[in-house]
């Protein structure tokens, strides 16, 4: 489980900020669409969100691992959510989802995917410590607990001694993360509002941000247009909009940057 492990040691694991699946998979989603490395303009929302309405990604204890393929070449990319009191995701078993692991699988890394989430689902059978992962209340420990299954799927493979040393790397390189990683991802609620003869306002909590924007070329034509506007580092995704009298709109949107990033 390669990416999993990977997502774990780039501080690709976040604490969903509430127990609604659409909202948890749009954050994950938009994590994904983040990552410098991928095109500009990808959508992970649109797919991810139309491919839950036909087909419940849950794996069952719990877990559930959905997926987007994009056509193009990349590395398999996961994130995973962790939602402390479980999500109603509508699996066929019942239980409330509390970790989500969401992949983007390129072209060239569809049998890589399918292996590891085989892989997933065999570990998940087997791992003794699975009711302790639903009780825990600190990420540090959701991340201890996912390091340990890992090592688990691998016991056959590789020597227990390596398991541990795979382990060790991972719970080191969480806390050493260099400042360009998505461990120094910044994520901020944003709310835009529009209208004819109306100066745009901006509600945030970061000033900063509220004052880039204020200023930031085109930047409700663009939300309007394409759902998403990019400049100076910051990405904003549109979430929803809500128009209201006299042609004014208000836009839910998340702002995100990587710390430091200025393009």
């Amino acid at each position: 489980m390669d990416s999993l492990l990977d997502a774990l040691q780039e501080g690709r694991l976040i604490e969903l900020p509430d127990n609604n699946k659409d909202d948890a998979l749009q954050l994950l989603a938009h994590i994904i669409e983040a990552i410098p490395s991928l095109p500009t303009g990808i959508d992970v929302v649109g797919p991810v969100i139309a491919k839950e309405s036909s087909r419940i990604s849950s794996v069952g204890n719990g877990w559930a691992s959905p997926h987007v393929r994009v056509p193009f070449e990349e590395d398999l990319i996961c994130v995973v959510g962790w939602s402390p009191t479980g999500i109603d995701y509508g699996a066929p078993d019942g239980k409330p989802v509390s970790i989500i692991t969401l992949y983007l699988v390129p072209e060239n890394q569809r049998s890589h995917f399918l292996r590891e989430v085989s892989m997933l689902a065999k570990a998940l059978k087997i791992y003794p410590d699975f009711e302790k992962l639903a009780a825990v209340k600190e990420l540090n420990e959701v991340r201890d607990h996912l390091l340990d299954l890992i090592s688990s799927s691998r016991e056959n493979a590789v020597p227990e001694t390596r398991a541990r040393m795979i382990q060790l790397q991972a719970r080191q390189s969480a806390a050493t993360i260099p400042a360009n990683d998505l461990a120094n991802l910044v994520i901020e609620p944003v709310t835009i509002i529009s209208g004819p003869g109306l100066k745009t306002v901006v509600l945030a909590q970061e000033h900063q941000l509220v004052e880039f924007l204020d200023t930031a070329p085109r930047l409700v034509e663009q939300l309007s247009a394409a759902g998403f506007f990019q400049h100076g580092g910051w990405r904003i995704l549109k979430r929803g909009e809500t128009a209201y009298q006299g042609e004014r709109v208000s836009y839910d949107c998340l702002a995100i940057k990587v710390a430091g990033s200025s393009n």
